[in-house]
C-alpha cells in the first residue's frame, strides 16, 4: 500500500528549510563579528575634517525643523478632511471643490489656528521652529507643480471644435461675461485702493488685477455641474461650455498680461509682451502641427504609449511652464496653453488625462488647497466695515457676471430663463479664481486682508450656482442641442 502522501512530503520540506535558516543565522554572526572588529579598531581614531557649513551648530539651539515629517502630515490631514467634506457637498448638490477648499482653510489659521494653534502646529510649525519658513515653502513647490499639471489638463479639456460650433451662439455672451465684471471689477478698485492695496503697489496693477478676478470663470467646475444635471449636451449645456472655454482663454492671456506688468520694471514691459507674443506664435506656428502629428502616430498605433512619447509630453509641459515663467508671465499659462494647443479627442490626450487626473486631483492639489487655506485668514475680516466691504465684492462680482451674462443672453434671444441660468452657472469661479488670487497675493498686488475678502467671494459664488441652476430649471426638459 502506498503511503499517505502528507506524510511523505513533509520529511523533505524541513532539511531546506532548517538548513538555509542556519546560514543565514551564520551569516549574521559573522557580519556582527566583523563589525565589532572594526568598531575596535577604530574607536581609537581621531577626526579631523572641518564640520560641513550646512551642519546644525551644536551649541543646545532649537531642533531644526522635521520639513518631510510635517508636509506629510498636512497632506494627508488636508486629504482626508477634504475627501469627507467633498462627500458632503455632493451630497447636498455642491461641487466637490467645495468641501476641498473648505479643508484647506479649516486645517489653517482661520479655524484650527483660532481654536488650537499647538494642533495646527502640528501640521504647520509656528516661525520659531521655522524661522525660514522651509515648510510652506515645500507646500508652495508641491502645490505649484500640482497646479500646473492641472493647468495642462484644463487646456486639454477644451474642445476647441465644439468651440468653433458655438462662436456665433457664445461669442456675445462671452465677451459680455468678460467685459462687464471687468469693468466693475475695475471700478471697484477706486474704494478699495487706498485701504487694501500693499504700500508701493501700483494703481494700475491693482485695477487690472481686481477685474480679472472679478471675470473668471471655473471652467471644469462648471462642466462638472452640467454633467451632473445631464446638461452638457443640450444646447445650453453647450453654450456654456463654449462661453466658459472662451472666457478662461480670455482671462488667462489678460492675467498673463497683468503679471509681465506687476514683475517688470516700466522699461520692460514691452519685452514682456514682446517675448510672451513670440511664445504664443510659437506654440500655435510650431508646436500644435507637431502635436498633432505625434496624436496621430498614437492613434494609429495599440499598445501602451511608448516611454519616449510619456517623456516627452511632460518635458513640454515643464518646457512650456518654464519658458513662460522666464518670460515674466507665470507658469500655468504655458502649461495651459500647450493643453491648448493639443489634440483634445486624441489618443494621448485622453490617455495623459485619464492617467494625470487621479494623481494631480487627489494628491498634488491638496497641497495647494493647504496652502491656500494657511495664507487666508478670516480673522483679518473682523469689523462690520470689513464684512461690508467683503459683501460689496461679492455683489460686484455676482453682479458683473450674472448681470452682462443675463444681459447678453437676452439680446441674443434666449429666454429670461435659459438667459439667467446661463448667468448662474457662468457666475461659479472654483478652483480657477483660487490660482488667479494666489498669483496676485505672491505679486504683492492684494493685502492678506483682501486676499481673504476674495476667497469668500470666490466660495460663495460657487456654492450659489447649483442651488440657482436648479431652482431656474426644474421641471424643464431640456432638448440636446443639433449636430
Amino acid at each position: 500500500m502506498t503511503p499517505p502522501h502528507s506524510a511523505s512530503a513533509l520529511p523533505t520540506v524541513r532539511p531546506g528549510l532548517w538548513a538555509g535558516g542556519l546560514v543565514y543565522a551564520a551569516t549574521l554572526v559573522v557580519a556582527v563579528g566583523l563589525f565589532l572588529l572594526v568598531w575596535r579598531a577604530g574607536s581609537t581614531l581621531a577626526p579631523n575634517a572641518p564640520l560641513a557649513a550646512s551642519a546644525p551648530a551644536a551649541s543646545g539651539g532649537a531642533p531644526p525643523v522635521d520639513v518631510v515629517l510635517h508636509v506629510l502630515a498636512t497632506l494627508a490631514a488636508v486629504i482626508a478632511l477634504g475627501a469627507v467634506l467633498a462627500r458632503v457637498c455632493r451630497w447636498v448638490g455642491q461641487p466637490p471643490v467645495i468641501g476641498e477648499v473648505i479643508a484647506g482653510i479649516v486645517l489653517g489659521p482661520s479655524v484650527l489656528g483660532a481654536v488650537s494653534p499647538a494642533a495646527m502646529h502640528l501640521l504647520i510649525p509656528p516661525v520659531a521652529a521655522d524661522p525660514n519658513g522651509q515648510v510652506p515653502a515645500a507646500l508652495k513647490g508641491i502645490s505649484q507643480i500640482g497646479v500646473v499639471l492641472y493647468m495642462f489638463l484644463v487646456g486639454l479639456e477644451l474642445n476647441a471644435a465644439r468651440l468653433k460650433a458655438q462662436v456665433g451662439a457664445a461669442v456675445a455672451v462671452s465677451h459680455a461675461s468678460i467685459v462687464v465684471p471687468f469693468v466693475l471689477g475695475s471700478a471697484l478698485a477706486l474704494p478699495l485702493y487706498s485701504t487694501f492695496a500693499p504700500a508701493g503697489t501700483p494703481f494700475l496693477s491693482f485695477a487690472l488685477f481686481l477685474g480679472v478676478a472679478m471675470s473668471v470663470t471655473a471652467f471644469p467646475v462648471l462642466a462638472r455641474i452640467l454633467t451632473d444635471r445631464r446638461m452638457e449636451r443640450t444646447e445650453l449645456g453647450v453654450i456654456a461650455l463654449g462661453c466658459a472655454a472662451a472666457d478662461d482663454v480670455t482671462a488667462w492671456c489678460l492675467l498673463a498680461l497683468i503679471v509681465g506688468v506687476a514683475r517688470a520694471e516700466p522699461s520692460r514691459v514691452a519685452g514682456v509682451l514682446a517675448g510672451a507674443a513670440a511664445f504664443v506664435a510659437v506654440m500655435l506656428a510650431v508646436v500644435r502641427p507637431l502635436a498633432a502629428r505625434v496624436s496621430r502616430w498614437c492613434d494609429a498605433h495599440t499598445g501602451p504609449l511608448p516611454p519616449l512619447v510619456t517623456a516627452g509630453t511632460f518635458l513640454a509641459v515643464l518646457g512650456s511652464a518654464l519658458a513662460t515663467e522666464a518670460i515674466g508671465i507665470h507658469a500655468l499659462f504655458g502649461a495651459f496653453l500647450l493643453g491648448a494647443v493639443m489634440p483634445h479627442d486624441g489618443r494621448l490626450a485622453r490617455e495623459f488625462a485619464a492617467k494625470l487626473k487621479d494623481p494631480v486631483t487627489v494628491l498634488l492639489l491638496p497641497a495647494f488647497f493647504a496652502y491656500t487655506g494657511m495664507r487666508t485668514h478670516i480673522g483679518l475680516v473682523s469689523t462690520l466695515g470689513d464684512w461690508a466691504w467683503c459683501g460689496l465684492i461679492v455683489l460686484v462680482a455676482t453682479a458683473g457676471k450674472f448681470g452682462g451674462t443675463v444681459a447678453a443672453a437676452r439680446l441674443t434671444g434666449r429666454s429670461w430663463r435659459d438667459a439667467a441660468a446661463l448667468g448662474a452657472l457662468m457666475n461659479t469661479r472654483g478652483l480657477m479664481e483660487l490660482i488667479v488670487l494666489n498669483i496676485g497675493l505672491d505679486l504683492g498686488v492684494i493685502s492678506p486682508p483682501l486676499f481673504a475678502m476674495l476667497v469668500i467671494m470666490a466660495l460663495v459664488t460657487t456654492a450659489a450656482t447649483s442651488p440657482a441652476v436648479a431652482l431656474l430649471l426644474r421641471r424643464r426638459p431640456e432638448a440636446p442641442a443639433e449636430g
